[in-house]
């Protein structure tokens, strides 16, 4: 099996793979490789078997790096045999038997938590989904993203529903893995005390804590690069 580490970049809610772009192109940029799948958002458990098996399919060693409810994702998928390490940015991370519901509301709320809009999954159902408000997304989710590319990303995104936050994790991986966190101080969507408190409780060998938003990714894109390759280095030199 090769030592090379793949990093499989997991989005989390009201957005898409493509939030990733900041850090997958310096990554590759950097001769890594890198994977960026979708996830349904309608599943836990349905989201995390699916990045296992993208994970297991994988030659060599991957870490797994998750935002918002894509490092709850990260928690769940990480148990594939060949998973050697993930990284928390901004995210909720459950414990076995803890809905991300359960593990949110044991904090104060965020400041987008009244901005959010529910609709139905489709007409007939009980079943909803979770969007933010279009004139308060680019504040609340995509502060420090230029004003036209947040505006875009209003209107495109991605709901989660209702029952991928209230369904317990079955399972999580965290325990048995190294792990890295990233702490966003000034999110708007994610209170940063919830983050801290999941990568403290992940026992995550560094917290990188920025005076950033909850699109992390694209403001702070450097240091999180660097977190990751070194995440990698110390992977490697173990293999």
């Amino acid at each position: 099996m090769s030592s090379r580490v793949t990093y499989v970049l997991v989005h989390g809610a009201f957005t898409d793979a493509s939030c990733w772009w900041p850090i997958a192109l310096r990554l590759l940029g950097s001769g890594c490789r890198v994977l960026a799948p979708p996830v349904s958002m309608r599943s836990l458990a349905g989201d995390g078997g699916y990045i296992r098996r993208i994970a297991r399919e994988v030659e060599g060693p991957v870490i797994l790096v998750g935002h918002d409810y894509g490092a709850a994702v990260v928690a769940v998928a990480g148990s594939a045999s060949n998973v050697a390490g993930t990284v928390f940015v901004n995210g909720y991370v459950p414990d076995s038997g803890e809905s991300i519901a359960e593990l949110r509301d044991l904090f104060p709320a965020a400041e987008a938590t009244p901005h959010l809009v529910a609709s139905p999954l489709s007409d007939g159902q009980e079943c909803t989904e979770l969007s933010v408000d279009i004139d308060r997304f680019p504040l609340l989710v995509a502060e420090g993203v230029s004003d036209d590319e947040a505006q875009v990303m209003a209107v495109s995104q991605r709901p989660i529903a209702v029952s991928a936050l209230t369904e317990r994790a079955a399972a999580v991986a965290w325990r048995g893995l190294p792990t890295w966190g990233v702490v966003s101080a000034a999110d708007r969507v994610i209170h940063p005390e919830l983050q801290r408190f999941g990568c403290r409780r992940a026992l995550a060998r560094r917290i990188l804590e920025l005076d950033a938003p909850h699109l992390v990714m694209h403001t702070h894109p450097a240091p999180i690069v660097d977190l990751l390759l070194d995440a990698a280095t110390e992977i490697e030199s173990r293999a």
